[in-house]
């Protein structure tokens, strides 16, 4: 018994829970899929596609996508003659590690917290802007032209969603004078959530999360009807799966993120259940399932915007916003002072 303990005890500790369980991989793959299912019945729903929407419909089209899963785990990956193998290969992979990596840095409730720090809003912020590096390496790596120009793509605009995003994010930090995310929320208990106090700053991280996230109408890197699927154009089998999933973990990611730094966290949760990491848990998912299925949703509205359009948007009016999202958490605590 002795040796079950330790070891249930290691497994459920935030150091090895949170990066294998929640808010980690188990979690992110169990997102992955439902957020795939419910991206096609929203479009099928919309646009009358017959597949996801009739087929099977009595479970709701989800043997569409079993079909799919299945292709993409057991499908050859094809690996052209002329491309750099060890940088085509590895760049998936090291893709999806690292938009996974900053989830191990978002607290689920105040008393569980992978990584305890008073800077880990910065943490995470760092890590999330890693990530897209490797889509211009996948670019490169895959000697194509299609995907140099969409891996170009993806650098011009991460340039652009950048410094709107960090500047976004740090307003909100300056408003609840912390770096701590778990101090950020439980500032929010009583109902002071950051989507009340700055829904400027709200509305701009959740654009500037759909555009780094490739979602509609932000899907400018790989523009299948202009690049055929940009970076990821040479891609197939399993190595294409981990491209495709890669931007649905760093929606996860940006959402849980959103949750924690506008929307109240794991609150409402009442105190001692906020300390427990099952409840607090499940309060902070819902609520980022739901940012996620706000993103999934325009892919069947929007049409796609044109890429000097999106660099424009970028830099005109989401930097713009930005620091008059931060004029407005000056003036928040300003008030407070002054009150």
């Amino acid at each position: 018994m002795g040796w079950i303990e330790r070891i249930l005890r290691l497994l459920l500790s935030p150091q090895v829970f949170a990066p294998l369980i929640y808010p980690g991989i188990v979690t992110i793959l169990a997102v992955i899929i439902f957020m795939l299912w419910l991206e096609r019945k929203i479009a099928a729903k919309v646009q009358l596609r017959y597949g996801p929407l009739y087929v099977l419909k009595r479970l709701g089209g989800i043997i569409q996508l079993i079909a799919d899963l299945l292709r993409f785990l057991f499908a050859h990956p094809i690996i052209p003659e002329a491309v750099d193998k060890l940088a085509f290969v590895m760049g998936p992979i090291l893709l999806f590690a690292l938009v996974y990596l900053p989830a191990v840095a978002l607290p689920v409730s105040s008393g569980f917290v992978a990584i305890s720090s008073d800077l880990n809003l910065l943490l995470a912020l760092a890590l999330i802007v890693i990530g897209p590096i490797f889509v211009l390496i996948l670019g490169w790596a895959s000697n194509n032209k299609f995907s140099l120009i969409g891996g170009l793509r993806e650098g011009y605009l991460m340039m652009a969603y950048e410094m709107p995003l960090f500047i976004t994010v740090l307003s909100m930090a300056v408003v609840y004078n912390s770096f701590d995310l778990v101090e950020i929320v439980e500032r929010q208990a009583g109902g002071h959530w950051g989507v009340l106090l700055n829904p400027l700053a709200a509305v701009l991280f959740l654009l500037i999360a759909f555009m780094s996230t490739s979602r509609y109408p932000f899907e400018i890197a790989e523009a299948e009807s202009e690049l055929v699927m940009g970076p990821y154009t040479e891609y197939s089998g399993i190595l294409y799966g981990l491209t495709m999933g890669a931007s649905y973990v760093k929606l996860y990611v940006l959402s849980l993120l959103f949750t924690e730094v506008f929307l109240g966290g794991w609150y409402p949760t009442i105190w001692p259940l906020n300390t427990h990491p099952i409840l607090p848990g499940l309060v902070v998912l819902g609520k980022a399932l739901v940012v996620m299925s706000i993103g999934v949703f325009l892919r069947a509205v929007y049409p796609r915007y044109r890429i000097d359009q999106g660099l424009k948007i970028g830099w005109h009016v989401f930097f713009s916003l930005s620091i008059a999202s931060l004029l407005i958490s000056l003036g928040v605590v300003g008030i407070r002072v002054l009150g």
